[in-house]
């Protein structure tokens, strides 16, 4: 037996670009959709895919002949894996040649439906085409043995296929690639060009393409594929034929997703009429109900029994619930004034009626991925139980998302990406830990899950909060804190507020749960309205900073300090039963152990153990971003 070691790319390039979510999802359903396409290609060939295993509910499902069980609405396959293939007759070129036919079959679907009536030109025809061809960069290699995966690293250094020189206007998503009216510069032809397409273009067309939005052919694939992915159908080199499947576009966007728990709590108060007012108002704004079947957990408990006009309010966009957004002249600018002032008006009077806070602007995006499983991955007893878990893993994923009011953008291997409100994002992370651990439960193999929480504002991009989500994984999550840590960033309009990490052992309560979370609804409790906790708060961060260094204080006595800064804040006016001097300190001292910069230090021992310690980072031993972090979550990042 020989070995292939496969991957599809670029990765970043395709998915991370994007301006929705709905972006983001396409381009990681698509690339697996392509990842898989390879894999069954192998399998048709004789060979057999070993790492990482996907579940073959998913890999049937590609074939025309389909399996049984749900239709895959996120992508399953890594776009990187492992096949056992013949010593002999066995040709590489063939899984190459699947993988290109398939995206072909898929892009000419979306041209035929979409633009081959627009009386497109032979140059945008071949502008269509050119970035098609040009774009994915597919690299293979074969091995003797199973250890030498590193030899596929090094094959991808050969770059052989580089895209495109590209002129004219950019697109607005991928910005390396021309869109696709052919323009030389921007002006009334591209306006023209992409007006028509939207006024024109049928099947949610006004939906899926905003307003001035211009697209490369690239780009416009990933916006438009799930409206006729179930046409698709080609027959591979093998002969073995593919086809699609019907595929909801039905992504929630982050300002859905940031408003989710305030549009449930909306609901269970038990107001009708008034809701009924409020999306008749931003309906009219609207037109639409772009956020039908988007399957919030938390929307879909509270919508259990409800009428249409409620199921109607749930399924407004997510821009109508933001004060600060429907007052944006940028959101609407073609919207008559009075039908913006009448929707913010009803949304207000929903707010006061309801007695409820404002929704958050933040929502989180969770990016988790699996440490040190590379250095096993040379050791071929280890391969097969690293490749069992890892399908577990990723089974189960999508349903701990789920649980936790969130919508999984892709879980392949051990990497997991979602987005989810900020209520949820920490008890969502601590779930998948969990579940990954008991998955390598007596596999042989150790493994630990990172991971990095961006709590980001609906008006910061979101390519960049995705990019940043890597850099606080990688550099903050496993190299500074020595992995097997969880890491979160705070991003406000105005930059980064918190920054706070933990290794997950000391992120842990004794009950199992995020002891940050749980301390941020212990003091959303005792102070409501966040007038003495404010105080409190702002103090702190003045006494960390001055006593960080752990030097002029003991650890005692900085616990007795905050506990007295906590009573003095006034949290115990007018409160019956007091907090006592006690419970202060309880508290106080468990939110300064959150604010610890704790590193994990791994020792290897004789007989193949290991041992487990703590130390402080160099510099300051305490930082107040904990504090901090404990003030955003327990606000949900509305200033009080």
């Amino acid at each position: 037996m020989k070995y292939l070691h496969f991957t599809i790319g670029p990765v970043q390039g395709f998915v991370a670009q994007a301006r929705r979510t709905r972006d983001f999802w396409a381009g990681s359903f698509i690339l697996s959709w392509l990842s898989g396409i390879a894999m069954k290609s192998v399998e048709k060939n004789d060979g057999k895919v070993i790492f990482p295993l996907v579940a073959s509910s998913y890999l049937n499902w590609l074939e025309e002949i389909k399996g049984t069980g749900m239709k895959p609405r996120q992508g399953a396959a890594p776009n990187r894996f492992m096949a056992e293939i013949p010593d002999a007759g066995f040709d590489p070129a063939l899984v190459e040649q699947s993988v290109r036919s398939a995206w072909t079959e898929l892009a000419e679907k979306v041209w035929q439906n979409d633009l081959s009536s627009m009386g497109m030109t032979s140059n945008q025809r071949k502008i269509w085409d050119e970035q098609v061809n040009k774009f994915w960069e597919i690299s293979w290699a074969i091995t003797d043995t199973r250890s030498e995966s590193s030899i596929l690293d090094r094959r991808k250094n050969w770059r052989t296929s580089f895209p495109p020189e590209q002129g004219g206007v950019k697109c607005m998503v991928m910005d390396a690639w021309q869109e696709l009216s052919g323009s030389e510069r921007p002006g009334k032809q591209v306006s023209d060009f992409w007006l028509k397409i939207r006024t024109d273009g049928q099947n949610g067309m006004k939906t899926d393409l905003r307003d001035g939005e211009h697209l490369c052919a690239i780009a416009f694939i990933k916006r438009r594929f799930a409206r006729c992915f179930h046409k698709v159908s080609a027959t591979m080199p093998g002969g073995w034929r593919i086809s699609g499947w019907n595929v909801s576009p039905n992504v929630p966007s982050v300002v859905y997703m940031a408003a989710a728990h305030w549009i449930a709590d909306t609901i269970k108060a038990g107001k009708p009429e008034m809701i009924k007012r409020f999306h008749d108002a931003a309906f009219m704004l609207t037109r639409e109900h772009g956020e039908t079947n988007s399957n919030i957990r938390c929307i879909e408990d509270a919508l259990h029994g409800k009428d249409d006009p409620t199921r109607q309010f749930a399924a407004l966009d997510g821009s109508v619930f933001f004060e600060t957004m429907l007052s944006s002249p940028n959101m609407y600018p073609d919207a008559d004034e009075t039908t913006v002032s009448a929707t913010l008006a009803r949304l207000n009077e929903l707010i006061k009626e309801t007695s409820l806070e404002p929704p958050s602007p933040f929502y989180a995006m969770l990016l988790m991925d699996g440490d040190s499983l590379g250095k096993h991955m040379g050791d071929e007893e280890k391969q097969v139980p690293i490749s069992k878990a890892l399908e577990i893993f990723t089974r189960d994923a999508s349903k701990i998302v789920q649980k936790n009011s969130g919508f999984l953008i892709y879980a392949g291997g051990d990497d997991v990406l979602a987005i989810l409100p900020v209520e949820d994002a920490l008890k969502c992370a601590a779930e998948l830990q969990q579940h990954y651990n008991n998955c390598f439960a007596g596999s042989g193999v150790s493994s630990t899950l990172s991971g990095a929480i961006e709590f980001a504002h609906i008006k910061m991009p979101l390519t960049r909060v995705l990019r940043d989500a890597h850099s606080l994984l990688d550099d903050i999550a496993k190299d500074e804190r020595g992995r097997d840590a969880v890491a979160v960033r705070v991003w406000k309009p105005g930059g980064k507020a918190v920054e706070w990490a933990m290794p997950w052992e000391k992120a842990f309560a004794s009950d199992g749960k995020v002891e940050i979370q749980k301390i941020a609804d212990e003091f959303r409790a005792q102070d409501e309205d966040a007038r003495y906790s404010n105080k409190f708060f702002f103090k702190i961060r003045e006494l960390v900073g001055v006593i960080g260094q752990g030097k002029l204080l003991s650890y005692d006595d900085m616990v007795s300090l905050m506990a007295a800064e906590y009573l003095h804040s006034g949290i115990n006016e007018g409160r019956d039963p007091k907090i006592s001097r006690g419970e202060a300190e309880i508290l106080t001292k468990r939110l300064l152990d959150q604010c610890q910069q704790l590193r994990r230090i791994v020792t290897d021992k004789p007989g193949g153990r290991t041992d487990v310690s703590f130390d402080s980072l160099p510099g300051a031993m305490f930082r107040a971003d904990g504090a901090l972090l404990v003030r955003f979550l327990a606000q949900k990042g509305v200033e009080l």
